[in-house]
């Protein structure tokens, strides 16, 4: 069994930059066991492209793995069963039902509002000059957006922002203390979207929520708890990574200003260069967990069965097999199979949305700041602690609209 010493890879050091690792990590133990953390199990880390794209669509791999962590609060489990931890049929059954209520049509009907949304928030940051772009942009548009989708009254948000903010990133550190921190986050949001379905079912609206509430395949509905979870997921999974995505789209653009310039010369470069965005910088920088339904063995790896694997997105998405000049961000790449939003039948349901935001958000940044510089100096940005994600957490900037004067 391979064992090696592993990165810390939840410190902030690391995210900064994990790359130069992850190529050494290919090179020499592309499949590694480790514990990534004291409290929670040791797990199978694997790095190369090839075999994560395999092992994302391969059915000895199950996504039901919440027996492995028993301590976990009954009040909230609940909450982790959701699309991330089934497999078929109720991963099937339930996808079935939400795609019904998260259509294209739905996603495309939001582009005006994410627009609008964009500009409101652009004009606070032109007033204040010099922001925090995260606090100030990154965060609140997929924020408003996935509470727009899914009915979230404009009064409830000022308490209902905090506890998805919780919930999220204290829930991703790696951290024991963290976690359980965020379990009054997470009480709190199952009692809030408990009440607001009782409401929807009581006055049915235009809204994501009324949509999962009448969601019926073949005469079979979503439980509540099955609403409840699907909603906290979608609030979760919907905002976190998208607020990555803006935020290292955003440096990403700054360090290199001939491709930020070729973007606004060319907005219609703007699907392409997100899908870029998402592979060079992987906000979710590895899959959920995976469990072993039976032995396997890769390469001259041989995992047991019951044990836990986590494939690593971000080390797949550099994979110098895969992708020609992997640490290079070219902003037309053609192809790019990137793995940023998994593969296979767990493909993320939110990707369609995910990409909108991020396109509509970066044209219309750049397009208001053509000279948007950092307020630091690039070493001195500070990296969330996280074991699934990497995103910064601030992203201190300075604003000059286009034609300001000088």
């Amino acid at each position: 069994m391979a064992r090696i010493d592993a990165p810390r890879l939840d410190s902030p050091s690391f995210k900064a930059n994990p790359y130069p690792i992850y190529a050494r990590l290919r090179a020499e133990a592309p499949i590694y066991y480790t514990k990534v953390a004291f409290w929670l199990p040791g797990l199978w880390i694997v790095t190369r492209y090839d075999d994560v794209s395999r092992i994302l669509r391969d059915d000895r791999f199950t996504k039901n793995y919440l027996d492995k962590f028993p301590w976990m609060p009954r009040s909230i489990r609940s909450v982790y069963r959701n699309l991330l931890t089934l497999d078929p049929p109720d991963h099937t059954r339930l996808r079935a039902l939400v795609q019904k209520a998260f259509t294209p049509t739905l996603v495309e009907r939001l582009r005006a509002r994410i627009q609008t949304q964009c500009d409101r928030l652009l004009d606070e940051v032109d007033r204040h000059g010099a922001v925090d772009l995260i606090e100030a942009f990154a965060l609140p548009l997929p924020m408003t957006i996935i509470a727009d989708m899914l009915g979230v009254p404009i009064e409830d948000r000022r308490r209902f922002g905090p506890w998805v903010r919780k919930a999220a990133t204290t829930a991703t550190s790696g951290s024991l203390l963290d976690f359980l921190r965020a379990i009054p986050a997470v009480k709190s949001l199952i009692r809030y979207v408990r009440d607001l379905i009782a409401l929807r079912r009581a006055s049915p609206k235009d809204d994501l929520l009324t949509a999962l509430v009448d969601a019926e395949e073949s005469g079979d509905k979503l439980t509540e708890e099955e609403v409840i979870s699907m909603v906290i997921l979608l609030l979760i999974a919907g905002y976190e990574t998208t607020v990555h995505l803006i935020a290292s789209g955003v440096l990403t653009l700054i360090q290199h200003p001939k491709e930020r310039q070729q973007l606004m010369d060319h907005p219609e470069l703007a699907p392409s260069a997100v899908d870029e965005i998402l592979r060079i910088t992987s906000p979710a920088e590895f899959a959920t967990p995976r469990c072993l339904k039976e032995d396997v063995r890769i390469g001259s790896v041989s995992m047991p069965r019951g044990d836990l694997v986590a494939v690593c997105l971000g080390s797949a998405n550099h994979d110098e097999a895969q992708f020609a000049n992997a640490d290079d961000f070219i902003i037309d790449r053609k192809p790019n199979k990137h793995l940023a939003f998994g593969a296979g039948g767990h493909f993320c349901l939110g990707a369609p949305l995910a990409r909108m935001e991020g396109e509509i958000a970066l044209v219309s940044l750049f397009r208001r700041f053509p000279d948007l510089q950092l307020a630091v100096a690039p070493e001195a940005l500070r990296w969330r602690k996280s074991l699934a994600l990497r995103g910064l957490r601030e992203l201190p900037v300075f604003c000059a609209a286009a034609g300001a004067a000088s």
